[in-house]
């Protein structure tokens, strides 16, 4: 007895190679347009603070890091993942939870470059500064993908 065509179920389609690069290398590039401006506030308000307003160097980066955190979401959600499930409390404590141990590792390193290497000149604290955040946003970039801004399978 053969199974009516309309009621077989269709093989699972496996997109090729090139077309997972393609959308990898979108999602690379978008994710790097909001890192980017988070990286802009991010060093914008850690100068204004350590440089302008004299503040304590840890103060300005933990500062800095939570200002862009908050910047990022608007531009991860409503940009690099707009295509992803729709915003759900669970979604906002994971980035904001992901983000502090992002916040956490930045200003551990930046404390390690500017303290631990006497990184302290205006030149050198923003040397330290974009170190911490190359290295912090290589985490983001592997948590928001995987877990924050998850595909919804519906979709696909």
């Amino acid at each position: 007895m053969t199974v009516p065509t309309a009621v077989r179920e269709a093989p699972p389609v496996v997109a090729p190679v090139r077309v997972r690069v393609r959308r990898l290398s979108m999602e690379v590039a978008k994710f790097g347009v909001v890192g980017g401006s988070g990286v802009a506030v991010n060093f914008l308000v850690f100068n204004l603070l350590l440089h302008g307003l004299g503040r304590a160097p840890m103060t300005a980066t933990v500062l800095a890091s939570c200002v862009a955190m908050a910047t990022n979401y608007l531009g991860f959600r409503f940009f690099a993942y707009r295509d992803r499930a729709s915003r759900t409390r669970r979604q906002i404590a994971l980035f904001f939870g992901f983000s502090a141990l992002g916040v956490l590792m930045e200003s551990v390193l930046f404390y390690a470059g500017y303290h631990g290497a006497s990184m302290t000149g205006p030149l050198a604290s923003n040397v330290a500064k974009a170190l911490s955040i190359v290295l912090a946003s290589a985490f983001r970039f592997l948590v928001y993908r995987t877990w924050v801004f998850q595909h919804d399978a519906r979709r696909e």
